[in-house]
């Protein structure tokens, strides 16, 4: 059985989003956490040597496989800002999610991601909306800590 590549880390978040070379990419990465911990009330962990996650569950597939990950999180990529919001992929449309898709403003999605330029492009209080409800799934689906 594999194991995840992607574990929570010792790294400082701070100095992770201090190294963003971008200012631009820097300044919406703060932000962002500044939100994630206002909706989710947990403090950013690194997970990986590039993404910023809240919380963790345990999850296990019907194929046996079993690992944890980040409830939600980000990772302020080159190009654009990488945001893992549970049902909020092409894989896994939530009712919730899909309302609030319409309104968010300029992104695509990826396979178990959201993915925004730049956070001028999206209302914020729309993501917050979306951070809110994937957290919330997030327990529903999975309540045990990963």
């Amino acid at each position: 059985m594999s194991t995840n590549k992607t574990q929570p880390t010792d790294a400082s978040v701070a100095a992770f989003i201090d190294a963003v070379e971008s200012d631009a990419k820097r300044e919406d990465a703060r932000v962002l956490d500044a939100l994630f911990r206002k909706v989710t009330g947990e403090e950013a962990v690194m997970w990986g040597p590039t993404i910023i996650g809240y919380g963790s569950y345990h999850y296990v597939y019907d194929s046996g496989h079993e690992g944890g990950m980040c409830r939600v999180g980000f990772s302020p990529r080159k190009a654009k800002h990488s945001l893992y919001l549970l049902n909020c992929g092409k894989d896994g449309d939530d009712a919730g999610h899909v309302a609030l898709l319409a309104k968010l403003g300029k992104h695509k999605r990826g396979a178990g991601c959201l993915y925004v330029n730049k956070l001028a492009d999206i209302d914020l209080g729309v993501l917050e909306e979306m951070i809110a409800n994937s957290w919330r799934n997030s327990h529903e689906r999975y309540p045990e800590a990963g």
